[in-house]
């Protein structure tokens, strides 16, 4: 019964070794930018936000997952 628990609490450390802090300073860049281009009322610099904001959520992990996992 304690193995099957144990299944269910998550790793702290990932399997690909990766500090998230790159992620997050990406993801916040990208936020950060995002709302100045609203503020100023610019649909590119919101454009690149949002892009900025997918690539450190999504893309970015996910390669560095890939290169790591080879």
């Amino acid at each position: 019964m304690l193995v099957l628990l144990a299944n269910w609490i998550p790793n702290p450390t990932p399997d690909f070794g990766a500090s998230p802090t790159p992620f997050v300073l990406v993801f916040l860049a990208g936020f950060v930018l995002a709302t100045f281009g609203h503020l100023i009322r610019s649909r590119p610099l919101v454009a690149i936000g949002i892009g900025i904001v997918f690539f450190g959520t999504v893309l970015f992990p996910l390669g560095v997952y890939l290169s790591k996992s080879q």
